[in-house]
């Protein structure tokens, strides 16, 4: 069978059936992105190797979970991805900066493995139209959401670090999300 024909779908039932070549043909497509995300999250080369791995470890592991009708493939593999970079980070305690963290620090992922260039295509105006919802932000919650997401804090250490209060923190995180929310449903 020739599984770079199928799409994400189709590929995850196959894994799911342990069929390891449709993981194959998964992991071709997409561990640059894997890896991409968990690199921003972990600034750590070898650490966003191993959370690729395993990443794609729970994906045979777990295929059977994945619905279909609840999210596209990608948005449930990145889910997973980074939800294994905050625990890693968490595991580690490493926090690399108490200072803060700016969009402007946080580097654009590597254009991930895509069969057709309309794939391609449609992850870079989608990282676009996010780009310019983000930039509609107020610089506070631009950056709460940047220590949230791309650090992996916890609402409470955001308030330590930005010597905020808790409830300023959670304000401002939730704004951020029903901003971009809206933002990006009105496209």
């Amino acid at each position: 069978m020739d599984y770079s024909t199928l799409d994400d779908t189709e590929l995850i039932a196959a894994v799911a059936c342990a069929q390891p070549d449709a993981l194959s043909e998964l992991y071709d497509r997409y561990h640059r992105l894997v890896f991409s995300l968990a690199l921003n999250t972990v600034l750590d080369h070898a650490t966003a190797e191993e959370i690729t791995l395993d990443v794609f470890t729970r994906i045979w592991e777990k295929a059977a979970t994945y619905r279909a009708d609840r999210a596209k493939f990608t948005t449930w593999l990145l889910s997973l991805a980074r939800h294994r970079a905050i625990d890693a980070l968490r595991h580690q305690q490493a926090r690399p900066d108490r200072e803060g963290l700016s969009w402007a620090d946080v580097a654009a992922p590597a254009d991930p493995t895509f069969n057709s260039p309309e794939d391609v295509v449609e992850i870079r105006l989608q990282r676009d139209r996010v780009r310019a919802a983000i930039a509609q932000l107020p610089a506070e919650q631009k950056q709460a959401l940047a220590l949230a997401y791309f650090r992996g804090y916890s609402h409470s250490q955001i308030a330590e670090i930005l010597q905020q209060p808790l409830g300023t923190v959670k304000t401002r995180v939730r704004s951020a999300m029903q901003k971009l929310r809206q933002l990006l449903q009105d496209e």
